[in-house]
């Protein structure tokens, strides 16, 4: 993130929670991990995520378009509301899905940067579904790949 002051570098902390905040049963966060992770590479970089059992954690970086224009995070987050909406009904049952909107930080500096990355890290273990040595399935980080 050094050197990073323009829009070309603008990295974002995102937050999205399920209506009511209803628990996505271990079938169901596969299928938002997977959403989440299907146009990395191609439309944003994650470089952490974790799927919860009632929200989803994001540290993403739009990419540009051929337009010369970036995604959006309100599109880059429609396309995986979207699918998982769709997706979702087919491994548990639930009346709506996804909350509408999101709450998104911009990250200033490597130190957010870095700090913002163990938040996500460690999400899981202060919501004790893992202790600290275990590996949670739902969380991955693309920042060595």
């Amino acid at each position: 993130m050094a050197g990073c002051r323009s829009v070309i570098c603008s990295i974002y902390f995102v937050t999205f929670c399920t209506w009511e905040r209803l628990e996505l049963t271990f079938a169901a966060q596969q299928v938002v991990m997977e959403a989440c992770q299907y146009f990395h590479g191609e439309r944003y970089t994650i470089f952490a995520g974790v799927i919860m059992l009632d929200h989803v954690n994001l540290l993403i970086q739009p990419w540009l378009k051929d337009t010369g224009k970036f995604w959006t995070i309100g599109s880059i987050l429609h396309s995986i509301k979207g699918f998982s909406a769709r997706q979702v009904p087919l491994v548990m049952p639930h009346i709506g899905l996804w909350q509408d909107g999101r709450h998104d930080r911009l990250i200033l500096s490597d130190r957010h940067f870095h700090s913002t990355v163990t938040s996500i890290d460690q999400n899981p273990v202060a919501a004790y579904l893992v202790k600290p040595s275990e590996v949670y399935p739902y969380a991955w980080s693309h920042l060595f790949h």
